[in-house]
């Protein structure tokens, strides 16, 4: 060590290296004698400690002898002059052979030193201190030794006991209170702020503590950042709670408000930063992304890059090989620098394969592809990095079909991918050719090849036409490749490109094959493994259909929790849906993969699928059954592109750009076509779909005129054509035109036409890249000439750039922006305007200064916020407006506003006010509530008017109060009159200051004028129709809700079709409701509006109720009733149908026929509908119905006849039947029957009919012929006997028969002494009670069913002599039942009883009593009890009555007589069809209503209740 130091001292230039060598050493002794301490080792102890006092000691002489060294240097030689240091490596001969690094460079130089004889004694005390430290005498060693021991045994127990102690303590306090120990998320450190150059990376991070460890999530504009959506984009950290997002490559989009969020179950914080990116003033964009960590100058060296001798478009063939190449010079040139070649296609990194060779010689970067295929189309760039900086170069590359094997047969299709590979399945998509061979594709065969094999196997048996296809049946473990090949009919083409190499495996294994592994979770769990037992899986989860189409459907689902330790497999089992019947699919082979794929499945009808899980233990229980899933394509064929512009560009080249195909789903991109004008024939512009909607076309004849065409294609197929583009000649642009490469999406720069697109943020997207014109020079052009220059100026085929806009106004002032609004140019140019570009220039001293640009990024909008201006500046600003032809001249300068923040109360003035709709009385304003709020939101409007020429004292509002929408119908203009408008917001504070007043506008009705019309078709189906006839190449109809455009398509669709467009309603519900119009662009205002409120919600959802499901209207239902000879018979009443109208007669559900049995019939005049039984028999107890249809109409009525019901008409049609036969001979109308005479002289009477001369009457008591002589009498069709003082000896059956040559007749009556008899009168029934004699005390009483009757003026009692009485008068069905007399003369009683219930047969009366009642007046039925009508209507009710003879019919209100007028109008149809009408309701006619019907039989009511109602009350 003493050797090593003394060398050092005689070399002060190594000295600093070997100081910075102890240094080291030293940190690494107090390192280990740290861990040794812990330890407590005696041994290691000592030495640690005896080589740290070494080290110690050997540094200070080192320092002591660097600085007596630097003392004697800068004394001997004068201060010098300090050069510029190089740190190039040179040879003998001067030359650069490389460059050095420095390792440590001091800060300062001295010029100052010491003597000779003072350097030497330095030496000579440095060297006596490091022998009197390296060699201590032994008893001080020892000493030292015992010291060191004893202190540092005693530290280090005295640490591990408090390090017990104190994690004792904190296990303590966790048990005590584990909840205290958890907190909500806190920033140590937020994220910060950062302003960065375009295409510079920038770092978000922050450190958040917290326990539970807070969930960190990080958010652009208050959308959850997705690394995996933007792959190479954004980059997320999480490391020790420091958190952090890398942004690659920023760019103006960029620009936003990020927020970082941390949240655990105690809660949720956040932090906010924001990115400001901005850029160089007429940078050139570059493709590709920076270098990762910026660029470095190589410490001092700066290098040249220079791309020359480059590639240029290219043009190759299938199957081709084709090299690019560029010279690259780089200086200085040194010899062994190897600077970073990297190629890209389309933004993607190539990396060697068999498909593309590179190579760098020192000057030359070569790319090799080998074997071109469609796939290898796209823009290429040669990229260069050095550490200075970095340079591009790009060309785009055109791959045309190779032959086709077969005349006719399509191209190859391209980039054969697989997805979703599993087990035994792997899903293969492609992307269709361009060029079909002539006739459509009917559809592609996917092929498969083992690797290691060359055999290739067909996948499918007949062609599928979707771009996308499931292979199943794949062997795990194995790995295979895919190509595809199209079929038209005239064959096959050549196969695709062979896809990547996937494997047939678990997606967890191919997982754990790439090197990923499970985090370390710092416990290791030890188990013993039970004996393997078989257990039954459970069910599968998550069962779902990932894709269907008419082919096929793909089922995907989640193994079960429950599967023991064997692996599992799976059966699918699909079901139609509506019914109970499972099938398993694959009764063969279980599938190994939670994927599945069915084919052969019948389209159009609807599945439903489920799941088991099976292993050597058994068969598991299924899943939860899918939705019904109905077999067919999902995806649409997207729609035809819009409007196509080509645009010159080279002598060789054309522009091309389209409109979007509208509505497109997983679109893949665009085709285009071109066709020498004449030829009829096109050919493809490109193979490889691109995505941007402009292409440059390359490979055209110059001086030819060209016409285009695109075509837009995803997995479902290619859309039908767009419209041909105007012919365009090929020759160069004026000012020249793009070489090669693509253009970005649709952007417009600041002053430059389609000759010099381009766009804030390059997304390279298959179209075609653009070289930046000379600032404004294209702006001259337009100025000049009003249009693009380009094929056929002047033409109005070719759209020109558009007016200046105008009216700039301030509608928020902070301190360093300003929100401007503009309005709409007078002249768009012949197409829609895309957007809008500010410039602005400060004013100094009324001196304006230099324009400068706001926005390089055009604006859709009208409103636009100047940033980074200074506070208390004044300003300028002009605006342009921009369409597909260019940028429009500018507009003049506003006025000068000064930068200074609002601080008013009230909110600033509302923005882009708009009319539209404009009729003779009425127009809809439309307009934008204020950017400045003021202290409160906004809380209404108020809109004023006033006439065009009027003073400004003329405005005046419109609405009294405030209104909340952003829009207003006004309603109050006169026709001719030309008004302004303008719109003022308000909030808690009041009102603020009014808008710029709109242009003046005529109320009128412009000629050719058209409303909405709402149709309800024949299925129901509700659509608003809106027609024009003055449309435009470019008119489109644009349907709005609440005047703002309907983009999604769940509620409504729209189709449009020449100039007619329909909206029609997918499910009208409440969601509905609003207010939906129609605008028409590039017209003169052709627009119109409809709403739809509550009420017409509920009136159109009835229409469409009624047109998709219409009902033959009824008059009345199926009914019933008895006709002569007690035939059935069933009827009803249609209101309306046509003589087309069928009717089915159903009986149990099976129908009914004419024959003997029914007699149908219908009267297609009057609607009614009838069917005539004879009788009825025990067979015909069931239901009846009629089932009506007419065209697309139907209804049916049902009549249900079985218990009671159908026996009782049963019962009444045999009598009918048997009275029919009855009455055909001699017969009696009233039944044989007594009366007494107040001479107490009885009479037998009764009343016969249809008898004739030789009819004859033969009266008998108990059997024996009575000899009547002269009491007998024969007049006016009454018979009488008459016995005088009747007695008990006259008691007896008395019996008359009639009877002549066409039948016989017989009543009888029994006087004998029974308990009661009966009689029939004309008031009702009459039972009768004879006694030996009567007197007063006898107490009489009269019972039904066991209680006493309560006497009425129905119901009387009476005694006559000794016969006692009791008249029942109109009785009904409750007074049938038993009659009780009792007798009591203080001393016993007496009690005689009579059944009073129509089936007897013993007497006359008993007889009669079913006649009776069926004859007597009734009401059917057919009234409802309260009737609710609006007033002004009509109402009409009809009821059903019966009797014989006919009822008398009277009508009652509130108890009184109506009679029929014009208000009432009563009717009695048929005899038995009573109507009440009321011609036109009031108010007044709210009350009771009666309808009487009686007859000599009894008499019968029915009562309603009219309630009238006006529609202002009901509201």
């Amino acid at each position: 060590m003493n050797e090593r130091r003394l060398s050092l001292v005689a070399t002060p230039g190594l000295l600093v290296d070997d100081a910075l060598l102890c240094t080291g050493f030293f940190s690494f002794l107090f390192a280990q004698f740290e861990r040794l301490n812990r330890n407590a080792d005696k041994y290691y102890i000592h030495l640690s400690w005896m080589l740290l006092h070494c080290c110690t000691d050997t540094i200070l002489c080192l320092r002591l002898s660097s600085s007596y060294s630097g003392l004697e240097e800068s004394r001997l030689s004068p201060m010098p002059k300090r050069a510029k240091p190089t740190y190039l490596a040179m040879d003998k001969e001067n030359q650069i052979i490389g460059y050095v690094v420095p390792i440590f460079r001091g800060s300062q130089e001295y010029a100052s030193g010491f003597s000779d004889t003072e350097e030497a004694r330095v030496k000579e005390s440095a060297g006596y201190m490091a022998r009197r430290n390296l060699f201590t005498s032994g008893l001080e060693m020892e000493r030292t030794e015992q010291t060191s021991r004893k202190v540092s045994m005693r530290e280090s127990a005295e640490r591990i006991s408090l390090s017990k102690r104190i994690y004792e303590n904190e296990e303590h306090h966790k048990r005590m209170n584990k909840d205290s120990l958890m907190h909500a998320p806190e920033f140590v450190i937020k994220p910060r702020s950062h302003t960065v150059w375009e295409k510079q990376c920038v770092r978000l991070h922050c450190t958040v503590s917290g326990w539970p460890d807070p969930r960190v999530v990080w958010y652009k504009n208050n959308v959850t950042i997705d690394p995996m959506a933007h792959p190479g984009k954004y980059k997320l950290e999480s490391s020790y709670n420091v958190h952090s997002l890398e942004i690659n490559r920023c760019d103006f989009d960029d620009t936003a408000q990020y927020r970082v969020s941390a949240m655990n179950s105690k809660g949720e914080l956040s932090s906010f930063a924001s990115i400001v990116v901005k850029r160089f003033k007429g940078e050139v964009e570059e493709a590709l992304p920076m270098p990762r960590h910026g660029l470095i100058s190589e410490y001092g060296i700066t290098f040249d890059t220079h791309i020359v001798d480059g590639f240029g478009v290219s043009f190759g063939r299938e199957g081709e090989t084709m090299s690019l190449g560029a010279t690259v010079i780089i200086s200085p040139n040194l010899a062994r620098y190897q600077p970073e070649v990297q190629w890209y296609r389309d933004d993607v990194l190539l990396q060697p394969s068999k498909w593309c060779h590179m190579h760098w010689s020192g000057d030359k970067a070569t790319l090799t592809l080998t074997h071109l295929n469609k796939e290898d189309e796209g823009l290429y760039t040669l990229r260069i990095t050095t550490k200075s900086k970095y340079e591009t170069y790009s060309a785009y590359v055109f791959v045309r079909d190779a032959d086709a094997e077969v005349e006719g047969a399509p191209g190859a299709p391209l980039d054969v991918k697989c997805q979703d590979a599993n087990k035994d399945y792997v899903i293969v998509t492609w992307k269709q050719p361009a060029v079909d061979g002539g006739s459509s594709i009917l559809g592609y065969f996917v092929d498969r090849c083992e690797v290691g094999t060359t055999h290739w196997s067909q996948c499918n048996d007949t062609p599928i036409k979707f771009a996308r296809f499931p292979v199943t049946g794949l062997v795990e473990g194995r790995s295979y490749t895919f190509r595809v090949r199209a079929v038209n009919k005239s064959g096959m083409s050549r196969p695709s490109r062979v896809s990547e190499v996937v494997a047939a495996m678990d997606p967890a294994d191919r997982a754990r094959m790439r090197g990923t592994s499970a985090p370390w979770t710092g416990q290791i769990i030890v188990t013993e493994e039970e004996p393997a037992e078989g257990v039954v899986p459970g069910k599968p989860k998550e069962l779902e259909v990932t894709e269907a189409t008419k082919n096929y459907v793909v089922l995907s689902w989640k193994p079960p929790g429950e599967r023991g330790h064997e692996g599992i497999m799976y059966y699918v089992e699909k079901c139609v849906s509506g019914t109970d019947s499972w099938q398993r699919v694959n009764t063969e082979i279980p599938v190994k993969s939670p994927r599945f794929a069915l084919f052969d499945l019948a389209e159009g009808k609807a599945y439903s699928f489920r799941v088991r899980c099976c292993n050597s233990a058994g068969v598991g229980e299924p899943s939860e059954a899918t939705e019904a899933t109905t077999v067919g394509d999902k995806l649409d064929i997207p729609s035809a592109p819009g409007r196509v512009v080509p645009t010159r560009n080279t002598d060789t080249s054309v522009v091309v750009s389209w409109e979007a195909s509208r509505h497109a789903k997983e679109l893949v991109g665009y085709y285009i076509e071109a066709s020498i004008v004449g030829s009829n024939k096109f050919e493809p512009c490109n193979n490889k779909p691109v995505k941007g909607t402009r292409f440059i076309c390359h490979g055209l004849a110059t001086g030819e005129s060209y016409v285009f065409r695109v075509k837009a294609l995803n997995a479902a197929g290619l859309s039908e054509c767009s419209q041909e583009s105007e012919a365009i000649e090929v020759k160069a642009a004026i000012g020249g035109g793009i070489p090669h490469g693509v253009l970005p999406e649709w952007e417009l720069p600041r002053g430059g036409n389609v000759g010099g697109l381009t766009k804030h943020t390059p997304r390279w997207t298959g179209t075609h890249e653009a070289v930046q014109y000379p600032p404004y020079t294209m702006l001259k052009l337009n100025a000049q000439t009003g249009s693009v220059p380009g094929p056929g100026a002047g033409s109005s085929a070719v759209p020109a750039s558009p007016t200046p806009p105008y009216g700039i106004s301030v509608l928020e002032c902070v301190r360093d922006s300003m929100v401007l609004a503009w309005k709409q140019p007078t002249f768009i140019g012949g197409a829609d305007i895309t957007g809008y570009f500010v410039d602005y220039r400060e004013v100094i001293n009324g001196v304006p200064g230099t324009w400068h640009e706001a926005n390089v990024k055009s604006v859709s909008d009208r409103a636009y916020r100047v940033s980074d201006l200074k506070e208390n500046r004044k300003y300028q600003f002009q605006v342009r407006a921009a369409n597909m032809a260019g940028v429009g001249i500018p507009s003049l300068p506003s006025g000068t506003f000064v930068c200074e923040e609002w601080t008013i109360a009230v909110p600033g003035p509302p923005h882009d006010l708009q009319v539209t709709e404009v009729r003779a009385n009425t127009l809809v304003l439309l307009y934008k509530p204020p950017v400045y709020q003021g202290r409160d939101p906004v809380n209404g409007f108020y809109i004023d008017i006033k006439e065009a020429d009027a003073e400004e004292e003329a405005w005046r509002g419109v609405n009294e109060k405030a209104i909340l929408t952003n829009y207003m119908k006004i309603k109050i203009l006169k026709e001719g009159e030309t008004y302004v408008f303008r719109v003022r917001a308000q909030n808690k504070a009041g009102v603020g200051k009014a808008s710029e007043p709109t242009e003046p506008v005529l109320a009128e009705t412009k000629p050719g004028t058209t409303e909405i019309v709402v149709d309800v078709d024949d299925d129901g189906v509700i659509s608003m129709n809106f027609a024009c006839s003055n449309l435009t190449p470019d008119s489109k109809f644009v349907w709005s809700k609440n005047y703002e455009e309907i983009t999604d398509d769940t509620r409504i669709t729209v189709a449009t079709s020449g100039g007619k467009s329909k909206a029609t309603f997918n499910m009208l519900a409440e969601d509905d409701i609003g207010i939906y119009s129609c605008a028409v662009t590039h017209t003169d205002g052709a627009c119109s509006s409809y709403t739809l409120s509550a009420e017409e919600l509920k009136k159109l959802l009835e229409l469409s109720h009624d047109h998709k499901f219409p009902v033959i209207p009824l008059k009345t239902e199926l009914a019933v009733e008895l006709q002569e000879k007690g035939r059935i018979r069933f009827w009803l009443q249609a209101e309306k149908i046509s003589a087309n109208g069928k009717i089915e007669y159903v009986f149990n559900d099976n129908s009914l026929s004419q024959g003997e049995k029914y007699k149908m019939n219908f009267n297609k005049d009057t609607g009614v509908i009838e069917m005539i039984m004879e009788s009825l028999l025990p067979e015909d107890e069931g239901t009846f119905t009629f089932q009506l249809q007419d065209g697309k109409a139907t209804n049916q009525s049902s009549l249900v006849l079985i218990g009671d019901v159908f026996k009782g008409l049963q019962k009444e049609s045999a009598f009918m039947r048997k009275e029919w036969h009855r009455k055909q001979g001699p017969h009696f109308v009233e039944y044989l029957s007594y009366e007494v005479t107040p001479e107490c002289c009885v009479i037998l009477k009764c009343k016969v009919g249809n008898i004739k001369k030789e009819t004859v009457a033969l009266w008998y008591k108990d059997g024996r012929e009575v000899k009547g002589d002269e009491k007998l009498t024969f007049t006016e069709g009454v018979l009488k006997l008459e016995i005088a003082q009747i007695s008990k000896k006259d008691a007896g059956v008395y019996e008359i028969v009639l009877k002549d040559d066409r039948g016989q007749d017989t009543s009888t009556l029994n006087l004998t002494e029974q308990d009661c008899i009966t009689s029939l009168t004309d008031e009702g029934i009459r039972l009768y009670s004879f006694v030996s004699y009567y007197n007063e005390a006898l107490q009489v009483t009269w019972h039904h069913k066991d209680s006493a009757i309560a006497f009425t003026d129905r119901i009387k009692s009476g005694v006559v002599g000794e016969q006692l009485w009791l008249q029942i008068t109109e009785p009904t069905e409750k007074d049938k039942g038993k009659y009780a007399i009792e007798f009591h003369d203080g001393k016993g009683g007496l009690k005689r009883t009579v059944e009073l219930s129509g089936q007897g047969e013993a007497t006359a009366e008993f007889q009669m009593a079913p006649y009776f009642l069926y004859n007597r007046a009734r009401v059917a039925g057919g009234l409802p009890d309260v009737v609710t009508i609006q007033e002004l209507k009509a109402l009409n009710l009809t009821c059903n009555i019966s009797g014989e003879p006919l009822p008398e019919v009277v009508w009652l209100k509130n108890e009184r007589e109506i009679v029929s007028d014009g208000h009432y109008v009563m009717k009695l149809e048929a005899g038995k069809y009573a109507s009440f009408t009321i011609t036109t309701v009031n108010t007044a006619d709210s009350g009771k209503y009666s309808i009487l019907v009686k007859n000599k039989y009894g008499t019968e009511s029915a009562d309603f209740t009219v309630s009238v109602f006006s529609p202002d009350s009901k509201k």
